[in-house]
């Protein structure tokens, strides 16, 4: 084997070394950047369970209110109605004296 071809060698495992090293770089930054993008899918997931279970509390309370409002309601028209019965009920009386 010449000089020449002994130089060659030696830079192509030089060459080599390096690809083998940033390989195994890319390959230590691709599992942990895995690993990051699993821990914001699990986050995200979270965000979004949260975010479903806020939603319905917001839909049960929105129900309530309006189940609520429409008691207060009722309540007042009874005794809107029970007021006009006694009004008519008086008029009827004076009617009949």
């Amino acid at each position: 084997m010449t000089i020449d071809q002994k130089k060659v060698l030696a830079d192509f495992e030089s060459n080599l070394r390096q690809v083998m090293d940033l390989c195994d770089k890319l390959r230590l930054k691709n599992q942990t950047l895995t690993a990051q993008l699993a821990e914001k899918e699990r986050m995200l997931q979270a965000a979004l369970n949260e975010m479903d279970a806020l939603k319905t509390k917001y839909d049960n309370l929105k129900v309530a209110q309006i189940i609520s409002i429409n008691q207060d309601d009722l309540t007042g028209a009874k005794q809107r109605l029970s007021k006009l019965v006694r009004e008519v009920d008086k008029c009827i009386a004076l009617l009949n004296e």
